[in-house]
């Protein structure tokens, strides 16, 4: 009926009107009316002024009931206002920490503010009157008063709540032997040389452990404050107080591992014994900071803002929180790799660019949008300076070999110090086979053309050919080690050449070019340098080895031939008088031979060994054949020694302790 009743109204009404419009027309074309047209026109005036002031009265009483309402919304804001602040007011009159005091009370805290930033978004979107904004300034300044509060909060939970870690299996302060802080590239050390080329056990695995920077129960409570302050537009004061607490715990952390902030300035300005256990200490600080601290630091700042704001904020937070305490430690390796570049360093400088080069995809990770783009474009720069500084440390090392120069003969013709470091110092290199390469593939092809045009002679031993190249590596670190070898023999010539007697030589040569294979083919520098390489050196110590006992014996071993003796025609006694004096030389030569080379040295035991048995078949094999076929002619009290005595001698010599045979008893 309700419908009927209206659908009935609304037509009446739209026939009014249509009646209306049909009498103004009608009086726009008539100009005169009848008395009784006036008469009625005059009292359709009168209704309709009626009509009017009746809903005029209407209007007026609704509009009364519309202010009486608002009245009484406003009534109700001015009370959740006051009830607001005094609740906040309450709060702020206590100087102790909330957190610290209730953490249930602190949360209806932070409920409470944000009951009034809800408050304050309804007021700003609505057309305000007067009182209206007074209210709102009043609950604003109650929202800044309040911020205010939850910062310094939210800044004293970060810090109060920290959980160090220190990794119990690293040990940063070293006791292991700094061999090469003594024994540096410019004496080559003493008889350690063998032991002080060493690489560190750092390992190159690459977890990642995520631990708790902050005790944890805190942590959905610094979310809601995060959360509230981004929503009431202090996201800035919030980010900022976080990066603050949380720069100081990273630099903590590095004061943990043991990292100092020292300038450019200071590092190149310290002394190498120093430098190098800092060195040490920074390679096993950077894994642990980029893969424990790191990786915690930015899990953290994704469980604290990672909810939050479409701007990426954890990223921000991370990147500036972080950057500090990263540049400190790229400052170090960029000091490094702008420094001397001292051969004694090239070890530690691997060290430094194997972790930097293992911990790039790490950084990468960690820093890969905008934000972190200027940490990983440092980062991939250090690296970058770092093998660059690898390389010119290499062929320093290079022209160090080449240019070491001695003012005298190195005693008793052993294994000199600048082979055994070398080779010992390669042999470590080959634990850093895929750094070198990486580093020294650009020099390459210049090693190449030297290599192929400075080979110091053309025998079958020491050609430097392809056929030598065939079955070992033409990686750049293999060329750069041919050629190092090749300098290194050059070297060794020159020094050989400081004897007074040609056969120790002769000695000398045997005994190194023997250490440079052997330490060849029982190492890794096998593959890197091919069997090939290791036959030649075989036979150029072989061939020393026949110049020394030429250079030694062939005069010697003249007295016990059979010139000038057999066909003499000489009488008895004249041929006993001869075989006397060739006996009594020969005893000479060999007591002379003996009381010079048993102070001279032979190191390798199966070489010594060797030399010893060739000598003795040459030797008494002679003796033996001579005082044999001159028995008859020969008296016993000329007869010196015996053939196994002089077996027996010549197994003392070459022990590098000088002997003599003067006070022996004459047979």
């Amino acid at each position: 009926m309700g419908g009927c009743n209206l659908v009935t109204e609304t037509m009446e009404e739209e026939n009014l009107i249509e009646a209306a419009r049909l009498i103004l027309r009608a009086l726009d074309s008539n100009k005169k009316m009848s008395n009784e047209a006036r008469k009625i026109l005059v009292e359709l005036g009168t209704r309709l002024t009626s009509m009017m002031k009746v809903n005029t009265t209407d209007d007026e009483g609704e509009g009364e009931e519309e202010e009486e309402e608002e009245d009484g919304e406003l009534m109700d804001i001015r009370e959740r206002v006051n009830s607001i602040q005094e609740k906040i007011m309450n709060w702020e009159g206590d100087e102790s920490m909330i957190w610290d005091c209730d953490p249930e009370e602190a949360r209806e805290y932070l409920k409470t503010v944000d009951e009034a930033r809800k408050l304050a978004e309804s007021l700003e979107s609505l057309t305000l009157s007067e009182d209206e904004n007074e209210l709102l300034r009043k609950i604003n300044a109650v929202i800044q008063a309040s911020m205010a509060r939850i910062e310094e909060e939210f800044r004293h939970m970060l810090v109060h709540n920290r959980q160090n870690f220190e990794p119990e299996p690293l040990s940063f302060r070293s006791s292991e032997d700094d061999g090469l802080d003594e024994h540096s590239i410019v004496s080559f050390g003493d008889d350690s040389a063998d032991d002080s080329v060493q690489r560190d056990s750092v390992s190159r695995g690459s977890e990642v452990f995520i631990m708790d920077l902050l005790n944890p129960q805190v942590i959905p409570d610094l979310r809601s404050i995060a959360n509230l302050m981004f929503d009431s537009n202090y996201g800035r004061e919030c980010s900022q107080a976080f990066i603050n607490a949380r720069k100081d715990a990273l630099d903590d952390c590095l004061f943990i591992l043991e990292i100092e902030k020292l300038s450019i300035e200071d590092v190149l300005k310290m002394e190498w014994v120093s430098l190098n256990s800092r060195i040490r200490r920074w390679t096993k600080a950077m894994k642990v900071f980029v893969r424990i601290y790191l990786a915690s630091e930015k899990f953290l700042c994704e469980q604290i803002f990672g909810q939050s704001q479409t701007e990426p904020v954890s990223s921000i937070c991370f990147s500036e929180s972080s950057k500090a305490s990263m540049l400190q430690l790229l400052n170090f390796a960029e000091a490094i790799s702008i420094g001397p570049h001292q051969p004694e360093k090239l070890l530690r400088i691997l060290d430094m660019y194997e972790v930097l080069s293992d911990l790039m995809p790490d950084i990468e990770g960690l820093y890969s949008d905008e934000n972190g783009s200027y940490i990983r474009i440092e980062f991939q720069d250090v690296l970058t300076r770092v093998a660059d500084c690898v390389k010119a440390t290499f062929i320093e090392f290079e022209n160090a070999v080449g240019s070491n120069t001695s003012s005298s003969a190195f005693p008793g013709g052993g294994n000199h110090h600048l082979t055994r470091y070398v080779m010992n110092y390669i042999k470590t290199l080959t634990d850093y086979s895929d750094s070198l390469n990486a580093c020294l593939k650009d020099h390459e092809q210049v090693v190449n053309d030297q290599d192929s045009s400075s080979s110091p002679d053309t025998s079958p031993g020491n050609d430097n050919d392809d056929t030598e190249n065939a079955n070992s590596s033409s990686s750049p670190m293999a060329l750069h080690f041919r050629s190092l070898m090749s300098i290194l023999e050059c070297n060794l010539e020159e020094k050989s050449k400081l004897y007074k007697d040609e056969a120790l030589g002769h000695l000398f040569m045997m005994n190194n070019i023997n250490y440079m294979a052997e330490k060849v083919k029982n190492s890794e520098l096998r593959d890197v340098l091919g069997d090939d390489w290791i036959r030649k050196r075989n036979w150029k110590f072989q061939q020393y080895a026949m110049s020394y006992e030429r250079a030694t014996w062939s005069s010697i071993l003249n007295y016990l031939r059979e010139d000038g003796i057999s066909n003499s025609g000489s009488s008895g006694s004249t041929l006993r008088n001869l075989l006397r004096d060739r006996l009594q030389a020969f005893y000479t030569a060999f007591e002379d031979i003996y009381k010079s080379q048993t102070g001279w040295s032979i190191p390798n035991s199966q070489l010594r060994e060797d030399v010893r048995i060739s000598m003795s078949l040459k030797v008494i094999q002679a003796y033996r054949t001579f005082v044999g076929r001159h028995t008859n002619n020969i008296s016993e009290k000329y007869i010196k020694y015996t053939a196994d005595d002089l077996e027996n001698y010549i197994l003392d010599l070459f022990e590098g302790a000088p002997k003599s045979l003067h006070s022996f008893h004459r047979r």
